[in-house]
């Protein structure tokens, strides 16, 4: 699968438990909306997902990607109910860095 270098740092940051090389797939000023909360600018960003890692132990396995809307579908698997489940990445780039994410089942 042909993904974005930055949508490819993120995925492998991920399944490493990476909180830092995470976050620092976003500009600085970058959103992610995930589970009804919204997380702003990278220092947000990498305390939100050192917690999900933690308590989740999620990885991601890329499905599919469309350059065109920039959406990502990948397989979370991990600690928590229900798993392993499809997700859908809504990404937003700008200069080779992740402006926005929402995170969607």
């Amino acid at each position: 699968m042909n993904l974005p270098n930055v949508i490819a740092d993120l995925t492998n940051a991920q399944n490493n438990f990476d909180s830092v090389a995470y976050a620092n797939c976003f500009s600085e000023t970058a959103v992610v909306f995930d589970e009804g909360k919204t997380h702003n600018g990278k220092t947000e960003i990498k305390q939100w997902i050192k917690k999900a890692n933690d308590e989740y132990q999620a990885v991601m396995k890329p499905l599919e990607y469309s350059a065109t809307e920039e959406i990502l579908k990948a397989e979370v698997s991990g600690n928590f109910p229900g798993s392993p489940i499809v997700l859908t990445y809504h990404f937003q780039l700008k200069d080779r860095l992740i402006e926005s994410l929402k995170i969607t089942g």
